[in-house]
């Protein structure tokens, strides 16, 4: 039989197959192959009646997360606090950058606006990250429709109230909430498994919250793309390895100076190039150790 894991909890596989849920294991095999199922999966199972299932084999994968450990993903809300902790540029940009790097779709939701005084700089925020093409959400009204037919993962920061939302979303779930540590200024974290939940006309997963992000990007063209602002505008610069930096006639830098391109999102892309070019620094400093 074929089907989909949609939870993964002690070294046991939940395998939902023409809307049954079998209880598997991983084969050994898996574990000789350096393989691992993981929540999202499509696999092969066998499963006969009162007894434990098996699963023989793993389909073929279209993307998947390291951390949280989840596959096959149609989109992620990416979800941001205006408040408490307050709204972070870069962090958001991270976010969406390793999203557009595994082809997830991102959409932008954000929580806390009530502890706002002043709506003015998000308004400003929300329309350059819509120019860019993100739906920039502030309701569930807004969220709901987009959920329907797909596979949505909510990611965020920890103690932006990701639980919170789910939980208003769909109050059967009863996730566990945590509080904002005031000391550290972020979220204790509470989700403990990777599960999908049926909402909506369709399936949504709650994850770990991050206290990191790691990053597959290593090389300055797979940064460019990753952010489709900046790749749109970079197809008229005039070298193909344009880094934005310090080449000239750059259509990037022309675009920044014009104010086509938004400040903020350079200053990000600069940031995560620079780590990229430290990585690499530090690779070729240790081989030439060794």
């Amino acid at each position: 039989m074929e089907g989909k894991i949609i939870k993964a909890l002690a070294g046991f596989y939940y395998v939902e197959s023409d809307g049954q849920v079998y209880q598997t294991r991983a084969r050994g095999n898996f574990r000789k192959k350096g393989q691992t199922p993981y929540v999202g999966d499509r696999v092969v199972f066998s499963a006969e009646e009162n007894s434990e299932g098996y699963i023989l084999e793993i389909l073929e994968r279209k993307n998947a997360l390291v951390r949280p450990p989840i596959v096959n993903i149609d989109q992620a809300v990416v979800i941001m606090s205006a408040k408490e902790p307050d709204f972070n540029h870069n962090l958001l940009d991270r976010f969406l950058v390793l999203l557009e790097h595994k082809k997830i779709k991102p959409i932008i939701y954000i929580t806390k606006l009530d502890l706002l005084s002043d709506m003015s700089e998000m308004a400003i925020v929300r329309a350059e990250y819509q120019k860019i093409g993100y739906p920039f959400l502030y309701t569930l009204e807004e969220l709901l429709p987009l959920l329907k037919d797909k596979i949505t993962v909510f990611m965020g920061q920890t103690g932006v109230g990701k639980s919170t939302l789910l939980n208003k979303m769909a109050p059967d779930l009863a996730l566990e909430t945590g509080e904002i540590s005031d000391s550290l200024g972020r979220g204790k974290h509470t989700t403990r498994s990777v599960s999908f939940y049926d909402l909506n006309g369709g399936k949504i997963a709650d994850t770990p919250g991050f206290s990191s992000l790691d990053y597959e990007i290593t090389t300055s063209e797979d940064l460019n793309k990753a952010f489709p602002e900046i790749y749109q505008l970079s197809q008229t610069c005039k070298f193909r390895s344009c880094t934005h930096t310090h080449e000239p006639s750059c259509s990037v830098k022309d675009a920044l100076a014009s104010g086509e391109l938004w400040q903020k999102r350079y200053d990000t892309y600069l940031q995560l190039l620079s780590e990229i070019q430290n990585r690499r620094e530090t690779y070729k400093k240790t081989i030439k150790r060794k």
